[in-house]
């Protein structure tokens, strides 16, 4: 029985717009080298996206061609992108780290032709850029706890009574928003904000003064699940 192939995004980068120099006919080798991997190992190349002068160094959320690229996985479906190596989707370790975890997080597969597995087998280099992040990470959320304690603190000495901070939207409640946002498989239409919000409140998850929640909050739950990217 005949397998169909899997479908698949192509991304290049060359950091040389008149691509010159070391860059010399790098786009014309990615796409060589993308094609020829995508042909050996059942995948179609469904459309290819491209960052022409983009460092490597640069964040893979400020790169054009990247964000084309996020758009379309997040339209179409399609869950994995092909690039010719790891230091054509970033050269910087840290930017690899997080662009790929951003990656992950939507639910994404990359795939570096040359070296395929780069990106699912752990090394010391990963290791050690996850650990500086994580530690990073918890650092500005302790700075960020201590500054509003600071702030909540200084309030309630002005009103002469105890203000604490909102509650934060629980995960649980922010995975049913994120399953709601889903396109239809019928019609290929999502659901609007407020229709979330309405279905979530008829599910019981509700805002903390018992009311449904507004559509920014229900835009922020997405934005923190990682799947809405405002206009």
């Amino acid at each position: 029985m005949h397998q169909e192939n899997i479908a698949a995004f192509a991304y290049m980068r060359t950091s040389s717009a008149t691509n010159v120099g070391v860059d010399k006919d790098s786009d014309t080798r990615q796409r060589a080298a993308i094609e020829a991997y995508a042909a050996a190992n059942g995948y179609d190349v469904v459309d290819t996206f491209y960052d022409a002068a983009v460092s490597g160094t640069d964040p893979i959320d400020q790169r054009d061609g990247m964000l084309a690229l996020l758009d379309a996985v997040l339209a179409n479906g399609t869950r994995t992108i092909l690039v010719e190596s790891p230091d054509r989707f970033a050269r910087d370790a840290v930017v690899q780290e997080l662009g790929h975890r951003m990656l992950k997080e939507r639910g994404v597969d990359l795939i570096p032709t040359t070296a395929p597995d780069y990106f699912t087998v752990d090394t010391p280099t990963t290791e050690l850029v996850r650990t500086i992040l994580g530690a990073v990470n918890a650092f500005d959320r302790r700075q960020t706890v201590e500054k509003l304690k600071a702030a909540r603190d200084r309030k309630s000495a002005a009103l002469g009574r105890r203000v604490e901070g909102r509650k934060p939207v629980a995960d649980a409640t922010i995975q049913v928003a994120k399953r709601l946002y889903r396109k239809s498989p019928k019609t290929g239409k999502r659901r609007t904000l407020r229709q979330i919000a309405e279905v979530l409140s008829e599910m019981g998850h509700c805002a903390p003064n018992g009311n449904v929640y507004n559509h920014n909050s229900v835009r922020q739950m997405l934005a923190r699940a990682g799947v809405y990217k405002p206009a």
